[in-house]
């Protein structure tokens, strides 16, 4: 495992230093350029005021959309596992059609 390297990140115009290892670095910098842009949008829609107030609306709402993502993710696969079966269902019965 490599040692940790110091990342320099910008989020609502301060600076950062947050440690992480080599190989997760590009994941932290696209983590934190998102986080950035949402508190940004967020600001800037006027209706949130205070960085603190900001963030956990920046927070809710990333959370909130990765929940959801997850649920659709989740009603996607039982789909697919239905359609799986289904078929399954109609090859054995295709299969046993032909077994004469």
């Amino acid at each position: 495992m490599s040692q940790p390297l110091t990342v320099t990140l910008h989020i609502l115009d301060k600076e950062y230093r947050v440690s992480c290892p080599p190989e997760e670095r590009s994941n932290l910098e696209q983590a934190a350029r998102h986080l950035d842009t949402t508190m940004r949008d967020i600001r800037n829609s006027g209706k949130v005021v205070g960085v603190e107030r900001i963030a956990v609306m920046a927070a809710l709402n990333i959370t909130h959309d990765m929940l959801t993502g997850s649920h659709q993710q989740t009603a996607d696969l039982s789909a697919q596992q239905a359609q799986i079966s289904e078929l399954v269902k109609r090859l054995d019965q295709a299969l046993e059609g032909h077994q004469d």
